[in-house]
């Protein structure tokens, strides 16, 4: 049979729990001035997801599309999920199609899971071995969602040992207002400092007495304790 997205709807809407959408509401902020106002759910975990976008990962571009643009933060989920699969399995021509599509359709990737599951991979993975101008770009835009697949888009280069993009980028986010943007900026320092302790050091010892104090808290979360308290303390 033909897949398409009428049909995986279909199989979303069977899988669907409402108490666990109730849930998942609360836990994504979805009332009114939260991060993640008017969101809606069906309640479906992601293991679930998974096991569908192995059965489904042949979609086609423009279900997947219609996928993203559901009203379903599952739906969007999935068909994330699924180009990230899509990517990490085609030939160049299909990287190229599934980041410029992800980069045409960020109003729809809008909330901290959905750009953790797929920015390192697409747009950090698209350009490795590119410019890194996109993603500087999205470092200073408006859109919180857009500053945040720009530090999480980092993370592909700081797995591979290559920490500048990532250190210009937590400059650029040292003042944003986001509480989300701080933890996502603070986990990007805390995983440079996993693999070169002395890097992450040296940033913090420049910005720490000034860098929001989330930020600060998730870069030195794996410090030894006193460590962590001449940090917080400013005395370094």
């Amino acid at each position: 049979m033909k897949q398409s997205a009428a049909q995986l709807r279909r199989v979303l809407e069977a899988a669907g729990d409402p108490e666990k959408a109730v849930f998942h509401q609360r836990f994504f902020k979805t009332g009114p001035g939260e991060y993640g106002e008017g969101d809606r759910f069906r309640g479906i975990k992601v293991p679930v997801l998974r096991k569908l976008c192995r059965e489904y990962q042949s979609l086609p571009t423009a279900d997947v599309v219609s996928l993203l643009k559901s009203r379903y933060h599952e739906d969007r989920g999935l068909a994330l999920i699924i180009l990230v699969r899509q990517f990490e399995r085609g030939d160049d021509g299909d990287k190229k199609r599934v980041y410029d599509l992800y980069l045409a359709n960020t109003k729809y990737i809008n909330n901290w899971d959905l750009v953790d599951c797929s920015a390192p991979n697409i747009v950090g993975g698209y350009l490795r071995g590119r410019s890194r101008a996109p993603i500087h770009r999205m470092a200073k835009s408006a859109n919180l969602w857009e500053r945040r697949i720009a530090a999480l888009a980092t993370f592909h280069f700081i797995r591979r040992g290559e920490f500048d993009d990532s250190l210009r980028v937590a400059k650029t986010l040292l003042n944003d207002e986001e509480d989300l943007i701080h933890k996502a900026v603070g986990w990007m320092l805390r995983e440079i400092g996993s693999r070169d302790m002395a890097v992450e050091e040296k940033f913090l010892r420049l910005h720490c007495k000034t860098m929001p104090r989330t930020m600060l808290r998730y870069a030195i979360e794996k410090f030894p304790e006193p460590k962590r308290r001449r940090y917080l303390s400013g005395r370094v």
